[in-house]
This record gives C-alpha cells, sequence and structure tokens, in this order.
C-alpha cells in the first residue's frame, strides 16, 4: 500500500477510535423523559392557629413513576424560593421519592410575612403539608395521616428540618444542613467563658451569654426580607473529592442567602405587605427584634428570648429521628458548634446521630454531587430500608490549590463522632511563645482588623493573593502569640481552645466590657499567613476588674478542618476590632497574656481517607483512551520498524531526498518532486526567493511534518517522527529558544539533558570551540548580542557533534564582521568530514561559505551542483593581464571566442563553452602575463536568471 494511503487510514481508525470512546464516555439517558411528574398547586395554611386567616404556599410536588412512595419534604434556604431547591428535589424523586418544596411565608410566590421559623407559623406551615402529603394517594404511609416521610434543607431550611422533627413525631428521619441550633448564640456569639470546657467533643461552643452581634452577616440576612420577593435559583457548590477542576466552577458564590434582583411576575401580596415599611416582609416582632440589637449591637431579654424560640435549641432535646447533620468548614455564619450542639443535645434525647463536614457553607457552596447523593442514602435507607445508613463521622480535608486555582479535597471517615457515645476527641498542645503584650482600640473602632467578607470568603481562600489583604490587623490593635514550625503536618479537626489572662491598661477600659477578637493563623515559612475559613471567635468579658487584674477566660476557636503542614507555625492574635462585628466605639487599652499552660489545644480525629468508588463511565473512557493508546502505539511500532529499516547502498550518504512532494488542503503545493542528494564532507547551500519551500524541506527532514509523497533518507534510513536516526542531525530551524536568566552554558546543559542521552556525548567544550563563543558562554543570555545569540544556536546544534548539521538563515540579524565569523565556524565544522546544509537568502555568503548549492523555486529544483560549476556554466569569463589590448587583439582570433573587451586592466570575454585553461594558454603563448582568471558572473547573477528578477525578493 503506498505510504500516504497507510497514513491516512491509519488516522482514519485512530479517530474511529476516538469517536467510538466518546460515544462510551458521554453517552448518557439525557434524552430519555425523567422519571417522574410534577404538579404546581397553592395549599392555604392558618396563618396562625386558631386563626381564621389564610396564607397561600407555592409548591411543587414531584410524583415518581411508581406509587405510593416515601415523601420528602425540601424546605429552601433564606432568600431562597422552592425553585433553589429544585436541582435536589429532581435527584430525590429520581430515587422515587414523592419530593414536595414550597417557598415559605414571605418568599417566592408564597404570601404572608417572614417570622424566622416561628413554631406557630412557619413550624406550623410545614406540619400542615405534612397533613397534606398524608392525604395524597402517591405518598406511603406510616399509619392513617401519618405519611412515611423524611426532610433536608439547608440553612434556613435544616432549621425547619429540626424544629419540625421536634413538634411533629411524624417525621422519620432528617438530614439539615450547614443550620443553627441558637440563632442568639449564631448572630451574637461569645466564644470566651470562665468555666472549663467539658464537652469530649471536636466543635464545642462556649455559648456564652452577652455576645457580640454578627452585623454584616444580619444585615445580610435582614436586606434579603426587604422589599419584594425575589426569584431564586441553586447555589455555587463546594468542591469534593475527585472534581473535574472545570466541572467545579462556579458562576457564583452565593449560598441561597440571597437571590436576584427583580421582583417575581405576578407575585401575590395582600395590600399593605409592599408598603414601603421598614420592616419588609418580616413580621413586626422580627422587625422589633433586629431593630433593637442593631441599633446598639446588644439585645435585650426580649429579643434573646425571641431568637432562641425559633431555634432548634428548642426542641432538640425532643429529636429522636435518625439524624445526619451536614455542616460546611467554609462557614462564618453558622459553624461546626452550631452542629456541634445540635449533635450532643439530640443525643442526649436519644436519638440517633450522624455527622458530616464538608468544604462548603455559606462562605464555600452547598453540597456537590457526591454529598447530596450520601444525603440521599441516607433518607432512603431510613424510609425504606434500602441504601447507607451512614452511621458515622466523615469530614473534608481541603489541600493545596490546583495549578489553574481550583483546590484538592479528600474525604476521611471514622466510625462515629468523637465524644458523643464514644471516647472524646483526642487533644494536642501546641506551645505558644510570647510575654505579655498590649492591645489598643482606637476611638471610633477605626481603623478595623479585617478577616474576610463574609459570603465571599471562598473567593479569598481560592487566592493566596486576595487572601493575604484580607487578614489584615492593624498595628497596635492586636497581641500575637507564634508557635514553633511543626515536625510533620498537624491535621486540626475541630475547635481548638486557649486560655488568657485579660486585663484593663487603661482607665477607659477598667469596670467596662472588654470585646475581643481572637483567630488562629496558618504561617507559612515565608512569613505568609492565612486564616482557616476566615473564622473569628468573638469575645466579650464582663465588667473588667477596676483594679487592672486580669479575667482568665477559655477561648474556643471557630471550628475548622486545615492541615498545617510540617515546617508552618502557629500563630494567635487576639484583636481589638473586626469589621463584619458591632465593636464599641469607646477607645481602649488591654493587657493580653496567655494563661497557665501557655499553648493552644487543637482537636484531633484521625481516620480512614475513602474513595469515591468504581466511576464506571471514567473507567469506559480511560478504557476508551488505552484502546487508542494501544493503535497509536501498533502505528509507531510500525514507523519504528521502518525507521530501523537501512539501504545499504545508502549508508554512508548523509542525506537523500528523492521524489519529495507536500501538498496542503485548498491546492497548495509547497514542495513538489524535489530530489538532491548530500555527500560528507559538503556545504550546502538551500537557496530559492520567499515561498520556494525550503523552511518546508527543512521541516520534513527533521520530522516535524509529513511529506504527502516521496521520502528523506539520512544515513541510509528513513526519515519519521521520532526516527533514532534523528539523533544523527543537529539543526537549528526557524529561531532558538533560550533562558535569559541562565547562561549560555547552562542553556546548553538543559538542553541536553533534555535529550536524555548521556552526558559524556554532548561533546560541550568542542561544540563551544568551533562556535568560537569564549568565556561568554558563561554570562547570562539576555547581555547576548545578536550574533552571540546565533553562534549558540549553532553551538547547541552542534551538541554531539552530529554527522549533519542543518540550519535555517543562521546569518539573520548578524552585521558583517558577525557574519564573517559565522562563515568560519561552518567551514570549520565541515572541515571535521561532516556534513552542513545552510538555508539562506544571503547570496554572496552562501557563494563564499558553502561547497554546493539546491536552487528551488515554487517548490521545485531549477539547478544543484557545486558553486564553481554553476557560476561558470555561462561561458563568461574575466583575465587580470599585463596588456589588455593585446589580450583582447589574442582572444578575439581564437576560434568559439564571441566577443572580448578591456575594463582598465580585466579583460571580459565570452568564451561560449570554450574552456578558461584554453584561453589562458593562448595568452600565454602571445607573450600576455595573465595574473587571474575565473568566471565574470557571480552567484546573484545565476540565481536571478533561474529564477527571475522579479523573484528574489518575493
Amino acid at each position: 500500500m503506498p505510504r500516504g494511503r497507510r497514513a491516512r487510514l491509519l488516522t482514519l481508525l485512530a479517530v474511529a477510535a476516538l469517536v467510538i470512546t466518546g460515544a462510551l464516555m458521554w453517552a448518557d439517558d439525557g434524552d430519555r423523559p425523567p422519571g417522574y411528574t410534577t404538579n404546581e398547586a397553592v395549599i392555604d395554611v392558618a396563618a396562625a392557629p386558631g386563626s381564621d386567616d389564610r396564607v397561600q404556599l407555592d409548591t411543587t410536588m414531584y410524583v415518581p413513576e411508581r406509587t405510593p412512595a416515601p415523601a420528602v419534604l425540601v424546605p429552601h434556604g433564606f432568600g431562597g424560593d422552592k425553585n433553589s431547591v429544585a436541582r435536589e428535589a429532581r435527584e430525590l424523586a429520581e430515587r422515587g421519592f414523592v419530593v414536595l418544596t414550597y417557598s415559605a411565608r414571605g418568599f417566592g410566590r408564597s404570601t404572608g410575612r417572614i417570622a424566622l421559623n416561628d413554631p406557630d407559623h412557619e413550624v406550623a406551615d410545614a406540619s400542615q403539608l405534612v397533613d397534606y402529603l398524608a392525604d395524597r394517594p402517591e405518598v406511603a404511609l406510616d399509619e392513617d395521616g401519618d405519611p412515611t416521610i423524611g426532610v433536608t434543607g439547608a440553612s434556613y431550611g435544616g432549621a425547619l428540618a429540626l424544629l419540625l422533627a421536634g413538634t411533629d413525631e411524624r417525621i422519620d428521619v432528617i438530614a439539615p444542613v450547614m443550620t443553627y441550633n441558637d440563632l442568639g448564640q449564631a448572630l451574637l456569639p461569645n466564644a470566651a467563658t470562665t468555666e472549663p470546657i467539658t464537652s469530649g467533643t471536636p466543635a464545642p461552643g462556649a455559648f456564652s451569654d452577652g455576645g457580640v452581634f454578627k452585623r454584616a452577616w444580619a444585615g445580610s440576612l435582614f436586606s434579603a426580607g426587604l422589599g419584594p420577593a425575589r426569584p431564586s435559583g441553586p447555589a455555587a457548590e463546594a468542591p469534593e473529592p475527585g472534581d473535574d477542576p472545570e466541572e467545579s466552577e462556579d458562576a457564583g458564590f452565593s449560598s441561597g442567602t440571597a437571590g436576584a434582583s427583580v421582583p417575581t411576575p405576578g407575585q401575590r401580596l395582600p395590600v399593605g405587605e409592599n408598603d414601603g415599611s421598614p420592616c419588609g416582609r418580616f413580621t413586626e416582632q422580627v422587625c422589633a427584634a433586629y431593630t433593637d440589637v442593631a441599633t446598639d449591637g446588644v439585645a435585650s431579654e426580649q429579643t434573646l428570648a425571641l431568637l432562641r424560640r425559633v431555634s432548634p435549641v428548642s426542641v432538640t432535646d425532643r429529636i429522636t429521628a435518625p439524624t445526619l447533620l451536614v455542616q460546611g468548614t467554609s462557614d462564618t455564619l453558622f459553624g461546626l458548634d452550631q452542629a456541634d450542639a445540635n449533635a450532643r443535645q439530640i443525643t442526649g434525647a436519644g436519638g440517633e446521630v450522624s455527622v458530616i463536614w464538608y468544604t462548603g457553607g455559606h462562605d464555600g457552596g452547598v453540597p456537590g454531587a457526591q454529598l447530596r447523593a450520601t444525603i440521599g442514602d441516607f433518607l432512603e435507607h431510613h424510609l425504606t430500608g434500602k441504601g447507607d445508613p451512614g452511621n458515622r463521622f466523615a469530614y473534608d480535608v481541603q489541600g493545596a490549590l490546583r495549578t489553574n486555582g481550583t483546590p484538592s479535597v479528600r474525604t476521611v471517615e471514622t466510625t462515629a463522632y468523637p465524644g458523643l457515645r464514644t471516647a472524646p476527641a483526642d487533644r494536642r498542645s501546641i506551645p505558644l511563645a510570647g510575654t505579655e503584650q498590649m492591645a489598643q482600640r482606637p476611638p471610633g473602632a477605626t481603623p478595623s482588623a479585617v478577616s474576610g467578607i463574609p459570603g465571599l470568603n471562598r473567593v479569598l481562600a481560592n487566592s493566596s493573593r486576595l487572601a493575604g489583604l484580607f487578614a489584615v490587623d492593624p498595628p497596635g490593635q492586636a497581641a500575637m502569640f507564634t508557635s514553633e514550625p511543626v515536625d510533620s503536618q498537624l491535621l486540626i479537626t475541630g475547635a481548638p481552645t486557649v486560655t488568657l489572662n485579660v486585663a484593663a491598661a487603661a482607665d477607659s477600659a477598667r469596670g467596662r466590657d472588654a470585646v475581643l477578637f481572637v483567630k488562629l493563623f496558618d504561617v507559612n515559612p515565608d512569613g505568609s499567613r492565612s486564616l482557616p475559613g476566615s473564622a473569628v471567635a468573638p469575645v466579650r468579658i464582663p465588667a473588667l476588674p477596676a483594679d487592672g487584674s486580669p479575667v482568665e477566660v477559655t477561648v474556643t476557636l471557630p471550628g475548622v478542618v486545615r492541615p498545617i503542614e510540617a515546617g508552618h507555625s502557629l500563630q494567635l492574635v487576639v484583636a481589638t476590632t473586626d469589621q463584619a462585628y458591632a465593636t464599641p466605639t469607646e477607645g481602649a487599652a488591654y493587657r493580653i497574656s496567655l494563661s497557665g499552660d501557655p499553648a493552644v489545644s487543637v482537636p484531633l480525629v484521625p481516620g480512614t481517607t475513602m474513595t469515591s468508588g468504581w466511576p464506571a463511565t471514567q473507567l469506559l473512557g480511560i478504557g476508551g483512551v488505552l484502546a487508542v493508546v494501544a493503535l497509536v502505539a501498533v502505528v509507531a511500532a510500525i514507523r519504528r520498524r521502518r525507521s530501523h529499516h537501512v539501504d545499504p547502498e545508502l549508508a554512508g550518504t548523509p542525506l537523500v531526498i528523492r521524489d519529495l512532494t507536500k501538498s496542503y488542503p485548498g491546492g497548495l503545493t509547497a514542495v513538489k518532486d524535489l530530489s538532491f542528494r548530500v555527500e560528507r564532507g559538503q556545504v550546502l547551500g538551500l537557496l530559492g526567493p520567499n515561498g520556494a519551500g525550503k523552511t518546508t524541506t527543512l521541516r520534513m527532514l527533521m520530522g516535524l511534518i509529513q511529506p504527502t509523497a516521496g521520502d528523506i533518507t539520512v544515513f541510509g534510513h528513513a526519515i519519521s517522527p521520532g526516527a533514532p536516526v534523528l539523533s544523527r542531525i543537529g539543526s537549528f530551524v526557524e529561531g532558538s529558544g533560550f533562558l535569559p536568566h541562565l547562561s549560555g552554558a547552562e542553556n546548553l546543559k538543559l538542553y541536553w539533558a533534555a535529550t536524555g542521552r548521556p552526558v559524556e556525548q554532548a561533546r560541550f567544550e568542542e561544540a563551544l570551540e568551533i562556535a568560537g563563543l569564549g568565556d561568554a558562554v558563561h554570562r547570562r543570555v539576555r547581555t547576548y548580542s545578536q550574533g552571540m545569540r546565533q553562534r549558540l544556536a549553532i553551538a547547541q546544534a552542534m551538541l554531539g557533534l552530529p554527522d549533519l548539521l542543518v540550519l535555517d538563515e543562521p546569518t539573520n540579524g548578524l552585521d558583517p564582521p558577525q557574519i564573517h565569523q559565522m562563515r568560519e565556524v561552518l567551514r570549520r565544522y565541515a572541515a571535521t568530514g561532516r556534513t552542513v546544509l545552510v538555508s539562506s537568502h544571503l547570496l554572496a555568503e552562501v557563494e563564499q561559505t558553502c561547497t554546493h548549492v539546491v536552487v528551488m523555486h515554487r517548490g521545485s529544483l531549477v539547478a544543484s551542483g557545486e558553486v564553481s560549476d554553476i557560476v561558470s556554466a555561462g561561458g563568461e569569463a574575466s583575465f587580470r593581464v599585463d596588456d589588455p589590448a593585446a589580450a583582447v587583439k589574442v582572444l578575439r582570433e581564437i576560434d568559439g571566442v564571441i566577443s572580448a573587451h578591456a575594463d582598465d586592466d580585466a579583460v571580459h570575454a565570452d568564451l561560449d563553452g570554450l574552456p578558461r585553461s584554453e584561453a589562458v594558454a593562448a595568452l600565454v603563448r602571445a607573450g600576455v602575463a595573465v595574473e587571474q582568471a575565473g568566471p565574470r558572473r557571480r552567484l546573484e547573477d545565476v540565481f536571478l536568471q533561474l529564477v527571475g528578477e522579479g523573484e528574489r525578493d518575493r
């Protein structure tokens, strides 16, 4: 089979294999209709217990193909609506559940006002929706009026799941996600206590009274309830183990706490609900509570009572349904301490609890597909007896960023959440160094420390440049205590604790509350630092002693999952301000020191790193890729066998080109039927105008492109990509590429190392001697002149002293002295018995440097041979004599001479084929002394005659 046809057939087979592989990898049932139907409905519920007023809830029910089936109620997050959980609903419906989503009061198209999951309002609404499902024939029942039902939701919806399970005994299983235990402690946290921390769980919170108002987050949440309700969609997903970096990119970073910016079309709000009230869509009680705490940062007893009433802590002692608590490690709104409290309280009530910490949260994103599948397995097991019961504790560890900025993630699993019904979590003390320090709060609390931006901390965490900008403590406002670098990786899993002494350092602080912000940094060996999760522990110490004596407090730092790499240090920072919190504006100064054991206690939860199972689609894809690789290997083997074949007649000939053709689509033929050969010791010049095909020929010679027809042999071996004989060729084609910050010698060594050949074969000294760089080879390349760069490129091509040296325009950009030096370099190299092939458009230099030339024009050969033969082929000759007039007379009398004339002391004659030696002999016989004889034409004249006057500069 002709070579071209065989190559095309192999290529076609490879493409076919790739197409089959793609079909295996990407084939899915996307064209198959979903395994469920949807029903939209508006359900009326009582506006309040015993009230005749009604609230309309906008709902969607997803009904699977097979019914009756267990039901799952999916409430949405704050600021969302039923559309924001449509993805979760579809996935659960595909599993065979009847799924009911709805827009809560004050959101989406539902009416009513937001009461923050009040038991008499939102929780009662959800219970009435359970009644509705119990009456549906599609829903399986445990008994009359009692559907088989689970509840899962995130944030606001997760709290609703807990509250409903604590008030409605019909709930069989719940899976709340990134939610809270006590809204008062979440929005007004106080992480300091004078009592010892007795919990053995890994992320307990102090949950002390008199917390510091989380102003930035609270303001964001309150603004989501102002104005008309707004539509919402699925939120950004957190990264998961094995995520494809391209597929895990998200367009947004919202966790569902805010919607779009346009009103919902056709929204049915009662008269007066959109009247410009400062309360927006909130009830008067919620609005009054927010006004109370937002005004001065301090909550009244009435506000604290309302927040506790609408929080799961009010019912967790009554929850016995199996519970999967999913909490994010990137969450400055609802930290791990909130899930820890829920786990302890539900376990105390006799409930069965599993816990998962994932990389997301309100700052990091909602659960991705893998975690949603785990939640689905948990619900399926407890509603049908199938699936994974999930009685365990698992946490995700986010490692270093990939090159494209996305994080790597792995999951670690252990049998149970430590400290519930098992042994307490292990802890390790990390000593901290630092004496007592003074920290001041400036009047007005400005400038304030910046630890992050609520809701956008995920962006900061994935950018080392931005993270450095948002971990700032103004000078004089913080005390710092630092550990020695750790010897090996330390995986912090939970909430570290530290004991501090705090005293008033000025009269302005005596007898007043001390408000401080404690955080634990991961410090790199270069001194840069990052704040895990951008999390801060706010502290309020009531009424510091007026005599300046210290108060000892234990601080529970925010729960994190953070690998501290070997060589890194921990730095504890106690700051007086933070822009995310309501900081007192009075100036103050505090003396801060470590108390007792000067160390930070960090929790450790060892476990087993989990895999994500057998990815069938990926394995099929890998199998297809392996098939393609095998096909490529077969093609390569055929080419290798062909490349090892030696033509014995040409084994000693450096280069033979026969009938070489290169065509491109569109009818362009760059090289056509080109044939020539190059012998040992020759310096051959490849000439031709621009577009003649010179560079294309050289690229085919180097195996960079495949010819359409014909062949090239080097020392009897056929040339193909990767052919072993290419190691006998040194080349400089289409410019050099050197690293400017390295020296010439270092560039050469780096290039040779990339070839994989032994160092002793490089023959650096000989190549450099021929190139003539001298001591300049030890200077950085950025200091080289153009001529030196060209000579370095020639030296690189000469490494290993290849038998065939191929150079494309080696004198480009050189001045006359440098061109002369380059000429000497090539002559010296050819003098060693090797062969040089030069492509150039400097005809005078080719004439002086090359022994042989090949002239190309429009892809074809027009002349080849020795330079002297080509130049003298026309018959014109010049003679330098002592008597020009006598010489003209003698030459005109010789038969065959067409013309002769004198020009000063030179005589020019057209010999018309007569050998110059006979003309010289005739002149000598006539007594004319001949000093010099040679052809009159230059190579340029011949070139222009061959290609045409207008072709030289094409």
